[in-house]
């Protein structure tokens, strides 16, 4: 099954700045995703990129909600459409007329799976929490304490043991951290205190 877009451009460029309200994307986050765990990893990415964009961006609210719709929504089609992933929500996200950065940002956040290369700021730093946020929370899940007390030296050991969430790309992190410019380390310290807010 291949999931290859086989296409470079999304969305219509007259459409720059329009996003779902947080109404219908919570609407269609709800309806679109069942699988709870499917679920909070989501909600993990759509809230690193919301505090990605305000702390290390310093944009304003506006564009804060735009990075965190593209988290929030990366994944929307993968629990009831695998087959489907991105296709089914890049053409929902077209038909609302969304901005084409949100549309991109999620069509390029597997380069390897959907054949679009992250460009924007926005494209890359989706692609660089998605894996990462993923393993970090795995690790949580095994610890008796969850997120207190993680640290850098726990979650490096851990992407270091090829067994450990396995299905994890430990490629696709090195791939995504160098093309973000983003040291590995920094981006872990950002994951572990931010991710462990959120429920």
């Amino acid at each position: 099954m291949s999931l290859q877009l086989n296409r470079s451009t999304f969305g219509n460029p007259a459409n720059a700045g329009n996003v779902l309200p947080r109404q219908a994307a919570d609407e269609l986050f709800s309806s679109w995703v069942l699988n709870p765990r499917l679920q909070l990893h989501m909600k993990q990415v759509a809230h690193l990129m919301k505090c990605w964009a305000a702390e290390k961006e310093n944009f304003d609210e506006a564009d804060q909600w735009r990075w965190e719709l593209a988290g929030l929504l990366h994944d929307a089609d993968w629990d009831q459409w695998p087959d489907q992933h991105c296709k089914k929500i890049i053409e929902e996200l077209e038909a609302s007329n969304i901005d084409p950065e949100i549309i991109r940002a999620i069509a390029s956040h597997g380069p390897l799976h959907f054949g679009v290369e992250p460009v924007t700021g926005m494209d890359k730093m989706l692609y660089a929490f998605d894996e990462l946020s993923g393993l970090i929370h795995a690790y949580a899940l095994m610890r008796p304490n969850n997120y207190a007390g993680m640290d850098l030296k726990g979650v490096k050991k851990r992407l270091k043991e090829k067994s450990f969430a396995a299905n994890v790309s430990r490629e696709d992190i090195d791939d995504a951290c160098a093309r973000a410019g983003v040291v590995l380390d920094e981006l872990i310290n950002f994951i572990i205190p931010r991710q462990a807010t959120v429920k």
